[in-house]
């Protein structure tokens, strides 16, 4: 039995944001969410989350999560101080608990379930996560017996010159049993260099505390500064290309690629240089999205290429080709084997099946049916300065070069627009429309001099 406590509460200065440092995003996530879908596999009892700066938005931000009882730290006096707020929550509590920093966005799930096992076989008080680093600078020290039986722990700005040269450091992660924690936390004190109450001085008042070394120290990375948030960014996304590779993903030039965590890739994806995967965004088999696109918050089926363009909120079928240069956005729909060509923009519209759209062209609040073949420079004229209206448009029906739907307006079956035409009244099937004026010729007509 566990119950996770994450830490929450702290303003986060060095970042220099109006935000609270948890809820700075990383990869599609808010540093705090990604603290806690870390813990999913240890099934845990309770989640709590210990908030202070700007709580409100902190609660507000995990409001869509299940299970989240928050604990409100009014004064932030160190983490010893936030466990302290826990003592109401866990009142009849009895089994052990996992404290997390909520800055700690880069631990693997595999890596908490092992710290929590191997603190239950021990049966320790607590175990603490511990790293070695190659620079432990900034870190507090782990003193250990050749067991990982914790003698002392002390922060960096309080060890001397021989101390430092430990590098066996606090991940900030700790695992105790929970009675015994609870025994402890009043004696904690503040006789230290930052007068704080520091956790890590329980370890005097618990009979046996044991370290458990993580096997990649990068996991332990904490989250203080914006360059400390960039570099977390470049190790999630080895990460994340690395194993889509392994699983069948071509990525070429993977270093100018990024994809966040929330993405579902299909075998046989291709991905171009200078592509961006963001948010809930699918991509099924064989379609190559790039060179020099972004995908966001969309579902692309499949073998559908996206080339120098940007899709967002929005559904491709298959065997679909967008771009170079095209824009879909605000839940365009295309169906299967439709064609978005250059410097085309589709706006909360629908197009069917085998429907092209091959250049300069912009459709807005629009339904196209079957095999609709758009002209270049067909505008659907949507917004009257008030109010988005609809165009709609029947199969088989083709608009020339320069053509302007004026919307709302209906266009009926297999209609032929003639180019340059204006069209704001309704058409009925099988018919051409013409709405333009008639072309005058002035003979013997010469621009007049200056």
């Amino acid at each position: 039995m566990v119950a996770v406590a994450v830490l929450a509460a702290g303003k986060g200065t060095r970042m220099k944001s109006h935000l609270p440092k948890v809820l700075h995003s990383l990869g599609g996530k808010t540093l705090v969410e990604r603290v806690l879908d870390s813990c999913h596999l240890l099934q845990p009892e309770k989640q709590l989350v210990i908030i202070g700066y700007q709580g409100e938005k902190v609660e507000q931000a995990l409001s869509h999560r299940q299970g989240i009882e928050f604990v409100e730290q009014t004064e932030q006096l160190g983490t010893g101080h936030a466990v302290q707020q826990l003592m109401t929550a866990l009142d009849d509590y009895e089994g052990d608990l996992l404290v997390i920093n909520g800055d700690a966005p880069l631990l693997r799930p595999e890596t908490l379930q092992q710290l929590v096992t191997n603190h239950q076989q021990s049966q320790s008080a607590a175990t603490l996560l511990t790293a070695l680093l190659p620079n432990p600078q900034g870190y507090g020290r782990i003193f250990c017996n050749e067991d990982l039986t914790i003698k002392q722990i002390i922060e960096d700005r309080d060890c001397n010159i021989e101390q430092k040269l430990n590098n066996r450091v606090n991940a900030g992660i700790y695992c105790f049993n929970w009675q015994k924690l609870a025994e402890a936390l009043p004696k904690l004190s503040t006789n230290n260099d930052q007068q704080e109450y520091y956790l890590t001085e329980v370890v005097n008042y618990l009979d046996r505390v044991s370290a458990f070394d993580v096997e990649d120290y990068q996991e332990i990375n904490g989250i203080n500064d914006r360059l400390q948030l960039s570099n977390a960014y470049n190790i999630l996304q080895r990460r994340i290309k690395e194993d889509w590779m392994k699983a069948g993903i071509m990525m070429l030039n993977p270093d100018t690629i990024t994809i966040d965590e929330t993405v579902t890739l299909a075998p046989d994806v291709t991905i171009e240089p200078q592509t961006h995967l963001r948010g809930n965004t699918t991509i099924a088999q064989g379609s190559r999205i790039g060179p020099g696109s972004l995908i966001e918050n969309s579902t692309i089926d499949e073998n559908v290429t996206v080339l120098y363009s940007v899709v967002s909120d929005s559904e491709v079928a298959a065997n679909t080709t967008i771009g170079p240069y095209a824009h879909l956005r605000g839940a365009a729909k295309i169906a299967t084997g439709c064609r978005i060509g250059n410097f085309v923009e589709i706006k909360k519209s629908s197009l069917g099946e085998k429907t092209n759209v091959a250049h300069l062209s912009y459709l807005g609040d629009a339904t196209l049916e079957d095999r609709v073949n758009v002209g270049a420079g067909t505008i659907t004229a949507n917004y009257d300065g008030v109010k988005k209206h609809q165009t709609t448009i029947g199969s088989g029906t083709k608009t020339g070069s320069n053509s302007v739907m004026v919307a709302p307006v209906t266009l009926g079956k297999n209609v032929t627009v003639a180019a340059g035409s204006v069209v704001t009244k309704d058409v009925p099937d099988n018919c051409l429309v013409i709405a333009r004026s008639r072309q005058k010729e002035i003979a013997d007509w010469q621009t007049p001099n200056k």
